[in-house]
């Protein structure tokens, strides 16, 4: 996958949800805190193999891994 094609679907996603109501800093704080998501559980494989600042339960692999109305409960909770 290219840069090009991943700043597409990034857009397509801040389209889908514009459209859904939700304004132009929401969802550019959503996608800031899973990239954030993300990127620390990078850090926590080779080659850097650090310690997660994250808690478990609100970990990429724990986000990665509920569905539907189980992630959106999730995404609800007071962080």
């Amino acid at each position: 996958m290219n840069t090009s094609t991943i700043i597409q679907k990034l857009w397509n996603y801040c389209n889908v949800l514009h459209d859904d109501g939700m304004s132009y800093g929401d969802y550019v704080e959503q996608f800031t805190y899973l990239l954030f998501l993300k990127m620390a559980d990078e850090r926590t494989k080779a080659p850097y193999n650090q310690k997660s600042p994250v808690p478990e339960k609100y970990s990429w692999p724990t986000l990665i891994k509920k569905d539907g109305d189980d992630k959106n409960e999730l995404c609800q909770q007071d962080w």
